[in-house]
């Protein structure tokens, strides 16, 4: 390539800017406002070059890419904003992982233990168990400072292709699920008791569930800093109903109500193959402690906030969800929790007479919370991914006054509407329970092959082995179990999981698009970016 000063560079960009890095993968340099591929080379470090912005040609200038940002006062520059200090991060975890489970899952947990004694005994330790998990992606987070959370620490340990993979199943169900399934809870809660003793009509649960779900988007579209606060908000919320729970039981139990609590480990109902379904039931109402770890780069100080956060908020809970159980069991007997459809509403009708008509929309509030902390984690993973080329570009920009990532929170959106008017949720939420388990076994074990690789790699924040091996050990156990108990949705949701290698194969790997889609495709990307006036960052933010 020869370089002179008259040396004119074709840019087949959408805008004005010119800040461009390579791309190993397809050789070339591409803008990283938008994402425009030059069209040939000259030296990174000062072009003579020619910008098309909206297809016109402007006048030629000579930019140094270290000039380009700045005159920006740093607010200005276009990049994700670190806004989550120490307390909205506790607030993030918490107000994810408390969702309708603690209002539902103690049912589940008490079928198949056997006995209200040990069922408490599953509560705290599938809370331990979350501690060691949400420690070990402590580790990481600390460790690899992207955003982007499963996906980005299997990029970083055992590959692209698991990294992939994994991105691949968090939008093709599992997402869609997941969020399908708090959406409709939230609807449900806050209908049902305008029609009880009567069954509510299906179609208004869906249209209040997407009432709840649009304004989540729109709340994670217009702000970061709104995001947080609304998710803080929510969260003192949801503590303020496991606290109207836990005080008449405790008020109860500490007048001498023990009658449920005596024989408490009576075990002459428990099989050895159900209590490991006592333990999944449990696992997943602490679902959502590795949410943090997907916006990292949004994260103040990550090395000392995350790892505080994290034991901060899982103690927290841990030590709510076994009161909150206690006072289940001291106000209700067994059978009577077992025939209730929604445990907390059946509490509260037997207890809290004056505030029965609060709790639903408390626990309503509370799947809110849950939403909200889902979609603002995962449009982070989408658009790590898309950064590093494993999602098309569009979704790795970010909108030029509001920085945030646009493009990928509106992608989830038509998902999780689709799932909710016309999917059967539940068996997708079956589908999407082993794949989950299997990548975080993935990613633990991968963080254990990265320590014996790379010893000397920085790690601001070490977990112990112990803890490490042990949940790996029984992250692969979960998945064993679900091979066990439920083999056809277990191949089912393998099956979809693996369409992702084709697809990883043509898309990544080879890159061997036709031209013509390609054209279209880089088309259609143009415009949307025009649309949504989103830019690539301007400044890396790990």
């Amino acid at each position: 390539m020869r370089s002179s000063s008259n040396f004119r560079l074709s840019f087949d960009c959408t805008c004005n800017h010119s800040h461009f890095r390579n791309l190993d993968r397809r050789n070339a340099l591409v803008c990283t406002v938008c994402g425009g591929i030059l069209t040939s080379c000259a030296p990174a470090d000062e072009v003579k070059l020619t910008s098309i912005h909206c297809y016109r040609e402007m006048e030629s200038a000579t930019i140094s890419k270290e000039d380009c940002n700045k005159e920006k006062p740093d607010g200005e520059v276009v990049r994700l904003q670190r806004k989550i200090g120490l307390v909205p991060a506790v607030s993030f975890i918490i107000g994810t992982v408390v969702g309708s489970g603690i209002f539902i899952a103690p049912k589940g947990v008490l079928m198949n233990s056997g006995s209200v004694g040990l069922s408490l005994l599953v509560w705290a330790l599938c809370g331990v168990l979350s501690l060691f998990g949400a420690l070990c992606y402590a580790e990481l987070g600390t460790s690899f400072t992207k955003s982007g959370g499963h996906y980005t620490y299997l990029l970083e340990t055992l590959g692209p292709l698991p990294a992939f993979l994994r991105l691949w199943v968090e939008f093709l169900f599992i997402r869609p699920a997941v969020a399908s399934y708090v959406s409709l809870a939230f609807g449900r809660y806050v209908v049902e008791p305008f029609f009880a003793p009567c069954p509510a009509p299906m179609a208004l649960i869906r249209l209040v569930s997407l009432l709840g779900l649009t304004f989540v988007v729109a709340v994670n579209c217009w702000s970061v800093s709104m995001a947080s606060r609304t998710q803080v908000t929510l969260t003192f919320i949801k503590m303020f109903a496991l606290v109207l729970i836990i005080i008449p039981g405790c008020i109860a139990l500490g007048k001498g109500k023990t009658e449920n609590f005596q024989n408490g480990f009576e075990v002459d109902l428990l099989t050895l193959d159900r209590l490991p379904l006592a333990f999944y039931n449990g696992l997943y109402a602490y679902g959502g402690w590795f949410y943090l770890n997907f916006v990292t780069e949004e994260v103040i100080n990550p090395n000392r906030n995350i790892p505080l956060a994290i034991i901060c908020s899982m103690v927290t809970v841990t030590v709510f969800y076994v009161l909150v159980n206690v006072a289940y069991y001291t106000m209700m007997t067994p059978a009577e929790l077992l025939l209730s459809e929604a445990v907390a509403v059946t509490f509260a009708n037997r207890t809290l007479q004056g505030l029965a008509s609060v709790i639903p929309i408390l626990v309503a509030l509370s799947c809110l919370g849950a939403l909200n902390g889902g979609f603002f984690a995962v449009s982070r993973m989408l658009f790590v991914g898309a950064r590093d080329g494993h999602w098309p570009p569009i979704f790795s920009m970010i909108h030029i006054r509001r920085h945030t990532p646009l493009p990928a929170v509106l992608f989830l959106y038509p998902l999780v509407v689709l799932m909710l008017m016309t999917g059967d949720i539940y068996q997708l939420i079956n589908f999407a329970s082993f794949p989950r388990w299997f990548f975080i076994a993935l990613t633990t074990l991968g963080m254990l092959i990265h320590r014996y690789r790379f010893p000397l790699h920085p790690r601001p924040f070490k977990v112990s082995w112990i803890i490490a091996i042990t949940f790996t050990l029984v992250c692969f156990f979960i998945v064993g179990l679900s091979l066990y108990s439920d083999p056809w949705s277990t191949g089912i949701s393998c099956a979809l999981t693996l369409t992702g290698v084709p697809v990883y194969y043509l898309t990544v790997y080879r890159y061997r698009l036709p031209h013509r889609w390609r054209r279209i495709f880089n088309y259609c990307s143009k415009q949307l970016q025009i649309l949504l006036e989103v830019v690539q960052q301007e400044v890396q933010t790990y």
